[in-house]
């Protein structure tokens, strides 16, 4: 739910639908046949109760096609809070860019980064939109008047009318592209909570709807020949006492479940974030997302190929971090092939976990210290690098933290220039410094980069002048520092 008021009670009561089974198309096929969109918004669901709760056509929805949890900000970025949430997933960017801060969406910036109907409206205005929700800042305020249909539920029917007005559209309508969003779990759990019995029983009621679309999608004349994409996702989670807006794990808490063409069944993604819903959409339908939109989400059907993420089976439990708990996988500090870590002039002692750079994931280190701002790291996916000074010397040090990252050598062409791209998030403390230097062949490196300011989450790209006669060029993070804060580092490349 996006206020904190109770709202009326669930009204959904109609009979699971069984999702229907059988197996994916290969993309292929897909291409023969006319792409839809469908994606499902669950206000204020957790992945983690979905799993527990009874929810078979979710569960079938999992079963068939991708699973993927994703950690949401929290301030000074953005609260935990339905307007930030839903016009990230609605626009592809996060809320820097669209500047939605709570629920009155004061400041907000759509003209510059419209919804993702908006976009397809712009590109293909052939295709047909549809929006609805329980929710009307989402169809009066997020989705555009470009959108061809935009429903607002009248509060009398809430989830009910809104699940029988898209199950409507779903099997007769020509939409192209359709979201929906259900209010009736956010509402639960401001009532009584994600540890209740209440909660669960919403989580089946939506499950219930969810059955009721997919079941209404297949049984369209044209489903034959047509090619749905389906995505379920949510704007933030719950604590257990009920309420969001804050910085705990649960209140961070976001997930796509999708099903399409070229998806594995059961598979599960770990480098998945919010904006990539739109991102998504847009790609199934044939729109090329350009590089002008800015946008920060990335395609699912384009699954990165960053080599910090596959460290994540190498990852272990905390070791000096009493407050992570034992739990929860997230750290290592022997890098991937064809990277090093240079530690000869690091400080001795210091925190176990943060000991030179670390690779590490958004639930193990801001679980390290809660609201310092390391909740901010959006840009990152999945396991990333990073130098932190500030919880390193939590513990008995001698000496400074002075710490290198050492890339691999990519391949260059001498005499032409190349890009450097990484994503980045750098808090400030004197004194501290982050260089970023560059050895051309095997030469001497030279600096191209220096961070001594506050630089908040973003890709940094940069032009490098590769001299002729070299075909190789290494990168080197170096970080120096003591009791001050951090810097993080992913998705490194180098490309002509």
């Amino acid at each position: 739910m996006s206020s904190q008021l109770s709202r009326r009670s669930l009204l959904v009561g109609a009979a699971a639908i069984a999702v229907a089974a059988g197996p994916l198309a290969t993309v292929a096929q897909a291409r023969a046949r006319t792409p839809k969109v469908l994606v499902i918004g669950l206000d204020g669901t957790l992945l983690s109760k979905i799993k527990v709760a009874d929810a078979p056509h979710l569960g079938a929805l999992m079963a068939a096609g991708l699973t993927a949890a994703s950690p949401l900000y929290a301030n000074p970025f953005a609260p935990t809070l339905s307007g930030p949430g839903w016009s990230t997933i609605i626009t592809g960017v996060w809320p820097d860019k669209h500047h939605v801060m709570d629920n009155n969406f004061t400041g907000q910036n759509f003209a510059q980064y419209p919804d993702f109907m908006t976009r397809i409206e712009t590109v293909k205005p052939t295709l047909n939109t549809y929006a609805i929700a329980s929710w009307n800042p989402i169809t009066t305020t997020v989705f555009s008047s470009k959108v061809d249909t935009r429903v607002n539920t009248p509060s009398a029917e809430y989830d009910t009318g809104t699940t029988s007005r898209l199950v409507t559209q779903l099997a007769t309508g020509d939409s192209d592209a359709l979201f929906v969003q259900l209010d009736g779990v956010d509402e639960a759990g401001h009532e009584h909570g994600a540890a209740s019995q209440q909660y669960l029983d919403a989580i089946h009621a939506v499950d219930d709807s969810v059955g009721q679309f997919v079941a209404a999608v297949k049984s369209r004349k044209s489903y034959g020949s047509e090619d749905w994409l389906i995505m379920v996702t949510a704007d933030h989670g719950h604590t257990d006492p009920g309420g969001h807006g804050g910085s705990s794990w649960q209140e961070r808490q976001t997930f796509l479940i999708a099903d399409g063409p070229g998806i594995s069944a059961g598979s599960v993604r770990y480098d998945i974030r919010m904006p990539d819903v739109a991102a998504s959409a847009l790609a199934h339908l044939g729109i090329a997302v350009d590089p002008a939109w800015n946008l920060d989400g990335r395609p699912l059907q384009q699954p990165g190929d960053d080599v910090f993420d596959a460290l994540r089976p190498q990852l272990q439990g905390p070791v000096d971090e009493t407050g992570i708990g034992a739990g929860v996988i997230g750290f290592t500090h022997t890098p991937p092939p064809g990277w090093s870590i240079d530690n000869s002039a690091m400080g001795t002692g210091g925190v176990t976990e943060w000991r030179g750079w670390s690779f590490t994931t958004d639930e193990f280190w801001t679980a390290a210290e809660r609201d310092q701002q390391r909740e901010s790291n959006v840009r990152a996916r999945g396991v990333f690098a990073v130098a932190d000074g500030d919880e390193w010397s939590d513990k008995t040090f001698t000496g400074t933290f002075d710490s290198t990252l050492i890339s691999p050598a990519f391949r260059v062409t001498g005499g032409r220039t190349a890009t450097l791209t990484y994503t980045t998030y750098y808090r400030q403390e004197a004194p501290q410094q982050g260089e970023v230097l560059v050895s051309y062949g095997g030469g001497t490196p030279v600096s191209v980069k220096t961070y001594t300011t506050d630089t908040s989450s973003r890709t940094e790209t940069l032009t490098l002048q590769v001299p002729r006669g070299v075909s190789t060029a290494q990168v080197r993070f170096r970080y120096t520092g003591g009791n001050n804060w951090f810097w993080t580092v992913d998705g490194v490349k180098i490309t002509t």
